[in-house]
């Protein structure tokens, strides 16, 4: 199988959590780093550049370039990426806007290369068997849908030397914190509709310019109720993310801090399997993420790329991720 070359984009965090992942896959290879704060080269081994510009001028062997700046950055650097004519992979969200997120895929069709959307959640054991039970119709009609996800983000994360908390770069809490729930509710349950909407901030007036907690109602399209409610106001740590589904034959909660058991299955003549235990949650240290799923988005890369799979989130479901919130947030 061909080595797929990889270059990231933005060394925070969550890039060097790419790298470190590209890094130990066999069949993977990190040829450079970009980042505009040049004191992030630290330890780094190989090629390191400041902008953009100067890493696709570099003339690299570059397969594919992931994006992992913040949010609001997402479109201008994959476009810039795609018209290098190098795959891209773009770290969640995929933009901040619809419109976006359709120049994206407008662009790689017309250069023919591939867009990966990171959505990490749809890898963990208890969504994969969701969707497994969904697919099979085990629960029969799907009468409610109730989506909770209450974690903490004080300001241990929101210091002021960072873009998470403003609207143009971070966007929203729906974007930055909890997109990858919005995209598991889309991939289980489709489209939604007729959205009601409130949101408030309580406990970050000083850090953050938009909502840190939000209550949402809606119709999906294809029947059934949903709701979602949100809050990073919840005291020093994460309490919980959980899905609960009422259908007219069974009733599922998955829960956890980030929605990582199964915690009730009830299922007319069916007898659940034991599931392979969940990856952690990404820890930062004075506070988690979701599951630390990101190598398999890498493994799906370089099986894609080497023409063995299908892409797991493609540019059109990023979208329509993406959509979703923007809808949410208009109609408050």
């Amino acid at each position: 199988m061909k080595t797929i070359n990889f270059a990231v984009i933005g060394y925070g965090r969550i890039g060097k959590r790419h790298a470190a992942i590209i890094d130990g896959y066999e069949n993977a290879e990190l040829v450079a780093v970009c980042d505009k704060k040049e004191e992030k080269k630290g330890s780094v081994n190989i090629p390191f550049y400041k902008n953009i510009e100067e890493l696709l001028n570099a003339n690299l062997s570059i397969d594919v370039i992931c994006i992992c700046t913040p949010n609001g950055l997402h479109a201008e650097h994959a476009l810039q990426v795609l018209e290098a004519r190098k795959n891209v992979v773009i770290e969640k969200p995929m933009a901040l806007k619809r419109a976006d997120c359709e120049a994206i895929i407008f662009k790689s069709l017309q250069v023919s290369k591939q867009v990966f959307c990171v959505m990490q959640n749809r890898y963990s054991p208890p969504a994969q068997w969701l969707r497994k039970v969904l697919n099979d119709n085990l629960l029969g009609e799907i009468y409610l849908v109730q989506i909770n996800c209450f974690w903490n983000r004080d300001d241990r994360y929101y210091t002021s030397d960072t873009w998470h908390g403003s609207k143009d770069l971070d966007g929203g809490t729906l974007f930055t914190q909890f997109s990858h729930f919005i995209d598991i509710m889309y991939w289980l349950f489709g489209d939604i509709t007729n959205i009601q909407a409130a949101f408030q901030n309580f406990s970050h007036k000083e850090t953050i310019d938009f909502e840190d907690t939000g209550l949402v109602h809606f119709d999906f399209v294809n029947g059934g109720k949903g709701c979602l409610s949100y809050s990073t106001s919840v005291y020093n740590q994460n309490f919980e993310s959980t899905l609960i589904i009422v259908g007219e034959k069974g009733t599922i909660k998955v829960g956890g801090q980030y929605m990582e058991k199964v915690e009730y299955c009830h299922i007319k003549n069916y007898e659940m399997p034991i599931l392979p235990p969940s990856n952690p949650p990404n820890d930062y240290g004075a506070y988690k993420g979701s599951a630390a799923n990101h190598h398999y988005i890498i493994e799906n890369v370089v099986d894609v790329l080497n023409g063995k799979t299908s892409i797991t989130t493609n540019a059109l479901e990023g979208m329509k991720v993406v959509d979703i919130i923007e809808q949410i947030y208009l109609n408050k």
